[in-house]
């Protein structure tokens, strides 16, 4: 009510000041929740971050281990490969050796048999002389032949080895991107990144055969 210039205040008139006067806390909480909110949409931007670049590291992960086992496979097969070309080879040798005791009988003979039987021996000997040329050639054409498997073999073999080396260090940058899943720590984040950084190096190298 209203009369010769007084004002009566209702409870509900305080109560509207009191509301009044609370704005400021009011918009206070409003700010914090809306940070709040921020913050948890921050954690699950963090959380979808590291879901698809664990899902790439696993993707290449799975690559650079079929990588090292096509490599693997492959060195064993090249060193079978130079293991049949040595066996060839001895085989030459030995063939190379009979062919040496043959001649080396057939000098015996022309030397200590008679003067008309002399020029069929030596015809024998230059015979031998001729195949064991060619065989010694073919011989030492299988050990280059073996080699050549044996390099190729171990330059698969350090190319498996490095596809392993890069498919470890995958896995331990996805292991640690469950751990950062887990504590929401950003160094650990930061440290997977960077251990897959270091995956995929060592993937380019094995690709490089280096």
């Amino acid at each position: 009510m209203s009369g010769h210039g007084f004002h009566v205040h209702g409870p509900h008139d305080h109560e509207l000041e009191h509301a009044a006067s609370g704005g400021g806390h009011g918009h206070g909480a409003g700010t914090a929740h809306g940070d709040g909110a921020a913050a948890q949409a921050g954690g699950m931007s963090m959380t979808s971050k590291i879901a698809m670049c664990t899902a790439v590291i696993a993707t290449f992960g799975a690559i650079f281990s079929y990588m090292g086992g096509a490599t693997q496979a492959n060195a064993g097969l090249y060193k079978n490969n130079a293991a049949i070309k040595k066996t060839e080879a001895s085989n030459q040798w030995n063939y190379f050796q009979s062919k040496s005791t043959k001649q080396a009988l057939a000098e015996f003979a022309r030397d200590t048999d008679t003067d008309d039987k002399r020029q069929g021996w030596q015809a024998k000997v230059s015979r031998y002389e001729q195949e064991k040329t060619e065989i010694q050639a073919a011989a030492k054409k299988l050990e280059e032949e073996a080699s050549r498997w044996d390099a190729q073999s171990e330059e698969q073999m350090h190319q498996h080895h490095r596809w392993a080396q890069a498919t470890t260090v995958l896995q331990v940058s996805i292991a640690l991107a469950a751990i950062a899943l887990l504590t929401r720590k950003k160094w650990l984040e930061r440290a997977m990144f960077g251990v897959a950084a270091a995956g995929f190096a060592v993937g380019v190298l094995a690709a490089l055969h280096v």
